[in-house]
């Protein structure tokens, strides 16, 4: 080949490339399409660790496509009320929300067991349950029968059980007691006595230094110093049986979910099990600090008394058994995550809850 043939055939062949690059690019525009969604949170932004895990969705999701999929984060009220974010997904007044499930177990049980019910799982467990387990398989069955997907985008670990104006060492002492309480421990403490109040976070401390309620809980350490209650509440109890492992999803319209790229849909995916996995992290490193600052601030700690706990989970037992007979869907999934805990607790008492121990001995013995 002589070499005005080659020039002549390479410049051909170099054309050709440089068609072909500037012919790909409005395909990869096309497969990674400019989206712009709106996201509201159940919780203001003045709780960074939990309102954060919305946050962490949408930096992470617009870090993958290079800004294309947008998601625009608002705090409680600035769309709409915080108890109202899934109704506004539901109904495509956004696109998306981070929130708990059980808020809304008033529309249908089955929604607080996508959250936590009491004495259910802990945050490892419910990892495990949702990531390996049918977790997620059963709820999404769940979710899209109310027009949602949903994804676990965050766990706090389990939490406190609440502030309280007085000592609370019987079953006794908790008849008429009006407690700010979420989900469907609400309608297990009422079985003991408890009136129970449904307010969103930011409702809380009004009405506790009000005295519109006698007890609140929230979530722990962290966020409840951050929201004051302290100064209205001297007794502080644990553990939050009713929140062994609250899992807050991210919950999006059905339609507009189904109708994302796949490759979208994974970044997604990514974003919400970053959400999970930091916020619990978040919590676990900022708990300690703020329980020793309000235990210097006066704060009393006390644990529940066996009684108290015994009771309530008979009447756990007792409502699970009742919503099961009404609801079938509330049944199927409740069975599922029962026989997944009696499994993941018979190999948690042998492994992590013998060697933890072990380690809360050496602490107390001041040896750690």
């Amino acid at each position: 080949m002589d070499r005005r043939s080659f020039i002549k055939k390479a410049g051909v062949t170099g054309a050709g490339v440089a068609a072909s690059t500037v012919l790909a690019a409005p395909a990869i525009a096309q497969e990674n399409p400019k989206i712009t969604w709106r996201l509201t949170s159940s919780f203001p932004k003045s709780l960074d660790t939990i309102y954060g895990g919305a946050v962490d969705i949408s930096e992470r999701v617009a870090a993958a496509t290079d800004g294309n999929f947008n998601i625009q984060v608002f705090a409680a009220g600035e769309i709409v009320p915080g108890l109202q974010a899934v109704d506004a997904v539901a109904a495509g007044t956004v696109e998306a929300a981070h929130t708990t499930s059980y808020y809304f177990w008033g529309k249908e049980p089955t929604f607080a067991i996508g959250t936590a019910i009491p004495f259910g799982l802990n945050a490892r467990m419910q990892n495990a349950w949702y990531y390996q387990g049918n977790g997620n398989t059963l709820m999404n069955e769940f979710f899209a029968t109310q027009g949602l997907y949903g994804l676990p985008a965050g766990n706090t670990g389990v939490q406190m059980g609440g502030w309280f104006r007085k000592e609370i060492n019987t079953v006794d002492d908790l008849k008429g007691l009006k407690m700010r309480i979420a989900g469907l421990a609400g309608k297990v403490l009422e079985k003991v006595g408890v009136v129970p109040q449904q307010l969103a976070g930011g409702d809380i401390y009004p009405a506790l230094e009000k005295g519109t309620i006698d007890a609140a809980e929230f979530v722990g350490p962290y966020d409840d110093a951050k929201l004051g209650f302290h100064k209205v509440a001297k007794y502080y109890y644990y553990p939050g049986f009713w929140e062994g492992g609250p899992v807050v999803h991210g919950f999006f319209n059905l339609e507009k979910y189904n109708g994302l790229p796949k490759h979208y849909q994974a970044i997604l995916a990514d974003a919400c099990a970053y959400a999970n996995t930091n916020m619990t992290a978040k919590y676990d490193t900022k708990n300690p600090h703020a329980l020793k600052q309000l235990v210097a601030e006066g704060t009393v700690l006390r644990p529940f008394s066996q009684e108290i706990m015994e009771a309530c989970y008979q009447s756990a037992l007792g409502i699970y058994a009742e919503l099961s007979a009404q609801s079938p869907t509330f049944k199927k999934v409740y069975e599922d995550q029962l026989a997944f805990k009696k499994d993941a607790y018979l190999w948690a008492q042998l492994g992590e809850y013998t060697f933890d121990t072990f380690m809360m001995i050496q602490q107390r013995a001041g040896k750690l």
